[in-house]
C-alpha cells in the first residue's frame, strides 16, 4: 500500500523533510514539436514513488511516443522512493519528480542548487483522513481532543500543519502508526495523515464513508511533483529541459482528459508486477486529475505553471517547516513560460 511520502523523502535527505476539477482546455496530445535533428540522447528521471498511477502523465508519454517526439533516444524513469536529490547532485539523474518541500530543504540547509522548473500538482496531497460516520473531522479545531495516528517520517509536516493553524501539540493526543489505515477502521485512531489520493481512496473503495481535511486547503499550501533540475542543467541544457516539459504536458493532458488511460498503462504494463488493484488504481487517477492536477492557473495558463499567489504559498509553508527562502532560491519557472510561448499549440484558453 502505498504511504504518505513527502516528508518521508524529507528525513531521508534533511533529517526533516476539495475542489472540484475545472475543465482541461490544454490540447497536448495534438500538439507533437519537431524533434532536434540530432537529438537528446538519453535521459534519466528519478521518481519519488513507485511506478503506478500516480505517474499517469509519464506513463503516456513513454507509451504514446511522446518523449520521442520531443527528441529522446530513451528515457528511464527510475522508480523510487527517493527525493531526487541525491540523485540530482551526484548527477545520476537529470531531472527528479519530487515535492517542493525536499527541494526546499535542500536549499535551504545544504545550498543545494536545485530549481523547480514546474509542478505536476498543483496541491499537496497530504490530508487528515477520518471516518464519516465516525470523528469527522472537517475543520482544524476538530483535531483538539482527538487520537491522530502519525507516522514517524511525517510528524515534521504535521507538527507545520499544526503550528499553522494555531493548535498546540499537547492539546490532541498523536499516536504512532505506519501506513496501513487499518487504526482509523479498528477505532484506535480518530484520524489518520493520509494522502487524499492514497489510503483515503483505498478505503473509500473498501466502503468506508472517510472525511478529508486537506492540508493545502487549510494552511498548509504547497506544490507537489515537481519538476526539479540543477541551476547547470538550466543553464547548459536548457533545450532539454524544455522539451521534457512539452512531452510531459502531453501525456499530462492525456492523463487529466482520460485518467483511465494511465491507470491502465500502471496495472496491465508498466507496474504489473506490482499487482495493482484495476479499481483502487483508477480511483486514485482519477482523485489526482480532479484534486490535484487542475487549478484555475493551470486552466488559465497551463499545465504545470504555478502561480505567483502558490509559489509565495509554497514559501510560506516551508518556513512554517523551518526552511526559510525567497521564491527565487526554489523556482524558475521562465522554462515553462518560454515552452507555451514557442509551442503554442500545447494549450488553447478557454
Amino acid at each position: 500500500m502505498r504511504s504518505p511520502r513527502s516528508f518521508a523523502r524529507i528525513a531521508a535527505t534533511a533529517a526533516v523533510l476539495t475542489a472540484a476539477a475545472l475543465t482541461v482546455t490544454a490540447c497536448a496530445s495534438s500538439a507533437a514539436p519537431a524533434a532536434p535533428e540530432d537529438g537528446h540522447g538519453d535521459l534519466t528521471v528519478q521518481l519519488s514513488w513507485i511506478l503506478n498511477e500516480e505517474w499517469s502523465g509519464e506513463l503516456i508519454a513513454q507509451d504514446r511516443g511522446y518523449f520521442t517526439d520531443a527528441g529522446f533516444a530513451d528515457v528511464t524513469l527510475v522508480p523510487g522512493p527517493s527525493s531526487g536529490v541525491a540523485e540530482l547532485l551526484s548527477g545520476t539523474a537529470d531531472i527528479a519528480l519530487t515535492d517542493a518541500v525536499s527541494i526546499g530543504a535542500a536549499v535551504a540547509n545544504e545550498g543545494a542548487p536545485l530549481k523547480v522548473v514546474g509542478a505536476t500538482f498543483q496541491k499537496n496531497p497530504f490530508t487528515i483522513t477520518s471516518l464519516a460516520d465516525g470523528a469527522d473531522i472537517r475543520t482544524p479545531e476538530q483535531l483538539i481532543g482527538k487520537k491522530i495516528g502519525v507516522q514517524d517520517a511525517n510528524r515534521p509536516v504535521f507538527d507545520a500543519f499544526l503550528a499553522a493553524n494555531d493548535i498546540a501539540p499537547d492539546e490532541l493526543e498523536i499516536v504512532p502508526v505506519q501506513y496501513d489505515p487499518a487504526p482509523l477502521t479498528t477505532g484506535e485512531v480518530d484520524g489518520l495523515i493520509a494522502f487524499v489520493t492514497s489510503q483515503s481512496v483505498t478505503l473509500t473503495v473498501q466502503g468506508f464513508a472517510v472525511t478529508d481535511l486537506l492540508f493545502a486547503d487549510n494552511g498548509l499550501p504547497f506544490v507537489g511533483h515537481v519538476v526539479t533540475a540543477t541551476d547547470d542543467t538550466i543553464a547548459n541544457d536548457r533545450e532539454v529541459l524544455k522539451d521534457f516539459l512539452r512531452a510531459e504536458i502531453r501525456g499530462w493532458t492525456d492523463a487529466v482528459g482520460d485518467p483511465a488511460i494511465g491507470a491502465t498503462l500502471a496495472v496491465e504494463t508498466y507496474s504489473a508486477d506490482l499487482g495493482l488493484s484495476p479499481e483502487t488504481s483508477l480511483a486514485s487517477a482519477t482523485a489526482q486529475a480532479d484534486l490535484l492536477v487542475v487549478s484555475e492557473e493551470t486552466t488559465a495558463n497551463g499545465l504545470f505553471t504555478v502561480s505567483p499567489e502558490l509559489q509565495k504559498q509554497t514559501i510560506a509553508s516551508l518556513a512554517a517547516a523551518g526552511f526559510r527562502l525567497d521564491v527565487a532560491d526554489l523556482f524558475d519557472l521562465s522554462l515553462l513560460a518560454e515552452v507555451y510561448e514557442e509551442t503554442p499549440d500545447l494549450f488553447t484558453r478557454s
